[in-house]
């Protein structure tokens, strides 16, 4: 039997060479880890800051909080004491009425008992003549107050009620000082929003001044949102606060807030938090928060102009009310992790005019 030997040849490197290549990638993998240990204490680092700025801004925010509470409470407790005050007033009007309805009702008891005395005396009279000659003036009752109508039960109930309107008021004027304090805070952050050509559907057109938008025709682009009539500002929110008002269109469907930049420009899509988008809009005469789930906003008549307040470290988005001054919405604890943009949409005029728009407002 012949036995058949397949060679084989192996490459040898020398025993130097393959330790000086190990070591350089065991340097190379050791620069790596400290970077990545590096990229973690300062996400570490990151993170403690955002702690120690939520603290400030909380211990601000309850300083802020007890002060107004404070003066509401003062507020109310004057209100309670005028309302007291108001009753016992009128308690001590109506028990000094009384008794001079009582002084009246005895005086009038008193005169009755004396012609109820003359009566009967003359009724027991034998003087023919007698009886006859003062029988017209006695026969008449005397002249008496009609006591029908008249009552001492004092009702309390508008009282209370024309305080509570009053504290109401009083309460709505406070509010309406806290929220131009809260406007004027947001309103420090203004950003100058111009739209993104780019980003604009095909059925949009942009001013000149990238300002306003209107539905009209212009050309495509690879970055452009081809779902829906949207477009995108120009200017990405990524840190600290930023605010920009817009002017909206009371009889057309619109959409108005932030997006994350990753959102999906090339298909529809659900407009949600979950998805990317945290908005306003107006549909069908009706406003909504596309939150998850929607929710349907109680706003005084019409919305004209819009303020978005985003708090990227605090993960929150506002929209307020301008006219007057309210806030309309707010989308809290939001997790931001990338770019956001000023997102702007556009849906059919309810009233068939195709020149409906939206039209950013110019910074402070």
């Amino acid at each position: 039997m012949v036995s058949q030997f397949r060679q084989e040849t192996h490459e040898f490197v020398p025993l130097k060479e393959e330790y000086e290549g190990k070591k350089a990638e065991l340097g190379k993998t050791e620069a790596e880890i400290q970077e990545m240990i590096q990229k973690r204490r300062l996400k570490i680092e990151e993170i403690k800051h955002s702690v120690d700025l939520s603290k400030e801004a909380a211990d601000r925010e309850k300083a802020e909080g007890v002060q107004v509470f404070t003066a509401l409470m003062e507020s109310v407790e004057r209100s309670l004491n005028e309302l007291i005050e108001t009753i016992e007033e009128k308690q001590r009007t109506t028990e000094k009425q009384a008794e001079d309805f009582i002084k009246e009702l005895e005086q009038e008891i008193s005169e009755l008992k004396k012609r109820s005395s003359e009566v009967e005396k003359l009724s027991h009279s034998e003087d023919h003549l007698h009886l006859l000659l003062n029988f017209p003036s006695l026969k008449a009752a005397p002249p008496t107050k009609d006591w029908t109508e008249v009552s001492v039960c004092p009702s309390y109930v508008w009282t209370v009620m024309r305080a509570v309107t009053q504290l109401e008021e009083k309460l709505s004027e406070q509010i309406n000082k806290l929220l131009d304090a809260e406007m004027k805070k947001v309103q420090q952050y203004a950003v100058d929003v111009t739209l993104d050509p780019d980003t604009a559907h095909p059925d949009l057109i942009l001013s000149d001044d990238g300002k306003q938008v209107q539905r009209k025709i212009v050309t495509d682009s690879t970055e452009r949102c081809s779902h829906c009539p949207s477009v995108l500002g120009k200017q990405s929110l990524s840190s600290g606060r930023s605010y920009f008002e817009v002017l909206v269109n009371t009889e057309t469907n619109w959409d108005l807030g932030v997006v994350r930049e990753s959102i999906n420009r090339k298909r529809q899509i659900t407009l949600s938090p979950k998805n990317g988008y945290w908005t306003i809009c107006l549909t069908d005469r009706k406003y909504k928060a596309n939150d998850d789930p929607s929710v349907c906003l109680s706003v005084g008549g019409f919305l004209m102009r819009v303020g978005v307040f985003v708090d990227y470290e605090q993960g929150l988005v506002s929209f307020y009310d301008l006219y007057p001054a309210a806030l309309i919405y707010s989308f809290t604890g939001c997790s931001f992790t990338e770019k956001l943009y000023p997102f702007f949409s556009l849906g059919p005029s309810d009233d068939g005019n195709d020149d409906n728009h939206l039209t950013i407002c110019h910074s402070y």
